[in-house]
């Protein structure tokens, strides 16, 4: 289980069903079309969205002058996925793989679909945010990705 610590959030109201959304976070082509923030890519390395699955992710900075969290310019993010609950409700616990004592624990992200009309509003909640992740970076960065999947389901 993952301790509370920092807890950041992000919400959007979105035109389209739940199960359409579900489905742009279990299929590693259509994530990458979405999650990296602006100013990164991305590059799914190991994906199985079940619980007790793994995944890994690579996102990389378009700034070649940005160091990113893994020291190369990019921020590697391996996790394993605690709840898989087609299609409202989605949990996973990540660490980055960084030197940095300010990155280091476990960190859950839960994302919940809840069906509003013909909309659906997509919750984030991040428990345990390390320290090394700025709020505001975080909470801009996660408005980001869920801009990028309401521009593709739209």
């Amino acid at each position: 289980m993952v301790a509370a610590g920092r807890i950041d959030r992000a919400e959007r109201l979105i035109a389209a069903p739940a199960a359409r959304l579900f489905g742009y976070w279990t299929d590693p082509a259509l994530l990458l079309r979405w999650l990296p923030p602006r100013g990164m890519a991305g590059r799914v390395e190991q994906f199985d969205p079940r619980p007790c699955g793994a995944f890994r992710i690579v996102l990389t900075y378009d700034d070649p002058g940005r160091a990113g969290h893994a020291g190369d310019g990019s921020d590697v993010v391996a996790a394993r996925f605690l709840a898989v609950e087609p299609p409202r409700h989605l949990a996973f616990a990540s660490r980055f793989e960084s030197d940095d004592p300010q990155m280091q624990g476990e960190m859950r992200m839960d994302w919940h679909f809840d069906p509003e009309g013909a909309a659906t509003r997509v919750r984030v909640v991040a428990s345990n945010v390390p320290p090394g992740i700025r709020a505001g970076d975080h909470a801009a960065g996660m408005a980001s990705s869920l801009a990028q999947l309401a521009a593709l389901v739209e």
